[in-house]
């Protein structure tokens, strides 16, 4: 019994490990930031609107057993090429977010269907193919918005263009769409400033991945990543099924793209897409999930750690060897080294299963 206890205790330290440790550091960062109760609560609701839904956007690949969906990036550059769009065509308001996302999802589509496609090719390394993914359709990305846009592609705003008359600018202004989505209902809790609009948009995400999983597409999926190939005995489409989990990523990142951009109000044209990808998957690790296994509440566990970190360690970094610079520099510790340690504890955690099947086989012979 005490040993079975034992085992338990461990198994949750083992898998709780990384958000034991960002609490760790939370309690001991934050009384050194100096900053106020309050500031923090607006800046982790600010932080949680921002950002959830494109974490969220990485669920439904981990239950079709593909791991972390780096490619969430192509989602994230075909919500842009809306913003873009709606930005030349001066649509203001929600309006204009709904025609972004409109024009946004079918180049999502089309893009999860190739990165599908790809990732079918390369079974057991869906993780670094999509990573590497992420940079060629980047560079497609760069040659259409630098070259295309304003010369083969008409842009009627001259605002937005470059001096030479082609190419977007390296920063646009998201005037007409600043915080469109927050400022739909925003409520305020002495002095507490919460948009519930995103919140509900993002609630309205949380069910449809609660009621996903129990659909038969669902199903599919997590019984492929259970056992692709005892799956397609069963007379599951596997290829199919991963495609469509696939799509559904890239479609959720790019409408999470565009509210996490009308929030900030600034598009910068060549690089905000860039690290979406490596900061969600950062953020949902760092809430309890791993490469095999994640749910809606790492999704919110993961970006308050995570933000909350960013927040408060520059200050700490000042306040402790008297430079913030330190800070910047653990965000980027942060944002990579827990995707090292997540990796290397899935890992880890399989051996062990693994191990304890045959300890258990040779147990049972």
């Amino acid at each position: 019994m005490r040993e079975t206890f034992a085992k338990k205790i461990e198994y949750f330290f083992i898998n709780n490990s990384v958000p034991i440790i960002f609490i760790i550091l939370s309690a001991f960062a934050i009384p050194l930031s100096g900053f106020s109760g309050k500031y923090l609560i607006q800046e982790m609701i600010v932080r949680l609107s921002r950002n959830s839904f494109l974490v969220a956007s990485l669920l439904i690949p981990i239950m079709a057993g593909m791991g972390l969906n780096f490619g969430i990036v192509l989602g994230a550059m075909a919500g842009q090429i809306g913003l873009i769009f709606v930005t030349d065509w001066n649509i203001v308001g929600v309006p204009g977010l709904l025609l972004a996302m409109l024009i946004a999802l079918p180049i999502a589509i089309l893009l999860g269907v190739f990165s599908g496609s790809i990732l079918n090719m390369a079974k057991g390394r869906e993780m670094v193919t999509s990573f590497i993914l992420g940079f060629f359709i980047n560079g497609v990305y760069q040659i259409i918005v630098l070259y295309a846009m304003g010369n083969l592609i008409p842009i009627a705003n001259k605002e937005i263009l470059l001096s030479r008359g082609f190419g977007i600018r390296n920063a646009i202004n998201l005037t007409n769409v600043r915080q469109a989505l927050d400022n739909v209902w925003k409520i305020d809790i002495n002095g507490v400033y919460i948009p519930l609009s995103t919140f509900i948009v993002i609630a309205i995400l949380c069910i449809f991945i609660v009621w996903f999983r129990k659909t038969k597409l669902g199903q599919d999926m997590r019984a492929i990543a259970q056992n692709m190939e005892i799956a397609k005995a069963a007379g599951i489409d596997v290829e199919r099924t991963r495609i469509l989990a696939i799509v559904i990523s890239t479609v959720l990142a790019a409408i999470g793209q565009i509210i996490f951009l009308q929030n900030i109000g600034t598009v910068n044209t060549y690089n905000s897409h860039e690290q979406i990808g490596m900061f969600s998957i950062a953020a949902l690790l760092i809430g309890g999930a791993s490469v095999a296994k994640a749910s809606i509440p790492n999704v919110f566990v993961g970006i308050t750690l995570f933000h909350l970190m960013f927040v408060v360690s520059p200050r700490a970094g000042q306040e402790l060897i008297g430079q913030a610079q330190l800070g910047e520099f653990f965000r980027v510790f942060i944002s990579y080294g827990i995707i090292a340690i997540s990796l290397a504890l899935h890992a880890w955690k399989r051996s062990r299963d693994k191990e304890r099947e045959r300890h258990a086989m040779r147990q049972e012979g």
